[in-house]
């Protein structure tokens, strides 16, 4: 059962538009320093969508090779193609992996039949453990309770949900119906800690690229039961969390890392850096929370 604070790691890159492996590193023993419980790679965050099949893994490569088995590492794998997401597992070493996060059909938009089938298909061919990932302001396709709990007690090999819906009866109806070993995980750093209360198990965050170490904390005082202290650190940090998706993800958190010396505030087109009004913003309000 995965639980904690998982970090959906950015990918950094030069100036020229290659991946820097080097500020890679420098980001990947940032998190694990700043007590991170689980490694996220190729995901939302990373600007999967525009890298190369020989980038991602290269990348992929290059964090399990700087983690050395110190944390999990959950790789991003999904899509709308059913066929070509399981062809991708049949071809894919996952050695140093621990499961996959693969988030629901976008543009297509199946329907909840087309969904449940999707994942079937996808937990029967995955050796390792599935991730659903649910965010319907990217996919237009909303996982509903219903269809999530039917993979979850039928999939012995779905294991967890990323839950970026925003709607709380939703996910409070799959943290009461789950089945025993199932994780509810929050994909909205600012919707963490009440999720946390309600029975949540942990995050896949982009907030804790930047300040591993006070969200690692906050998410560790909640599950222990210390929601006082925990709140504590949840309001210090919400200003800086909503900031960092003011202009988009990952331009935010990529400013911030870039103020901490760790990475170059490079994106790849169609994103953008963030605008030099939210730039400073963030840095402001970051650089007492690293």
């Amino acid at each position: 059962m995965i639980k904690g604070t998982g970090v959906a790691l950015v990918t950094p890159f030069h100036k020229n538009g290659t991946v820097d492996f080097s500020s890679l590193e420098k980001l990947v023993r940032h998190v694990i320093k700043g007590g991170v419980d689980f490694l996220v790679a190729l995901g939302t965050t990373s600007e999967a969508p525009t890298l190369s099949c020989d980038e991602k893994q290269a990348v992929l490569d290059h964090i399990i090779k700087v983690n050395k088995n110190k944390l999990p590492v959950i790789v991003g794998m999904g899509g709308n193609n059913t066929q070509a997401v399981i062809d991708s597992l049949k071809s894919m070493d996952f050695e140093g992996i621990s499961g996959i996060l693969s988030v629901a059909p976008y543009y297509n938009k199946p329907n909840q039949k087309g969904l449940y089938y999707h994942f079937k298909a996808i937990a029967a061919a995955s050796p390792v453990p599935v991730i659903l990932y649910n965010v319907p302001g990217r996919t237009s396709s909303n996982i509903t309770a219903e269809t999530c709990l039917r993979l979850a007690h039928e999939c012995k090999n779905i294991t967890a949900v990323k839950e970026a819906s925003g709607d709380l009866s939703q996910i409070m109806e799959i943290i009461r119906d789950r089945p025993e070993g199932f994780s509810v995980l929050s994909g909205d750093d600012a919707m963490t800690y009440p999720m946390l209360a309600l029975g949540a198990d942990g995050v896949i965050s982009v907030a804790a690229n930047a300040f591993p170490k006070s969200f690692s904390e906050m998410v560790r005082l909640s599950l222990q039961g210390d929601y006082e202290g925990a709140r504590k650190i949840h309001y210090k940090l919400l200003d800086a969390m909503e900031a960092l998706f003011e202009d988009g993800n990952p331009a935010g958190v990529k400013a911030a890392l870039y103020s901490f010396g760790i990475l170059s505030n490079n994106l790849r087109l169609p994103l953008v850096k963030a605008n030099k009004a939210t730039h400073h913003k963030i840095v402001n309000l970051v650089s007492k929370l690293k």
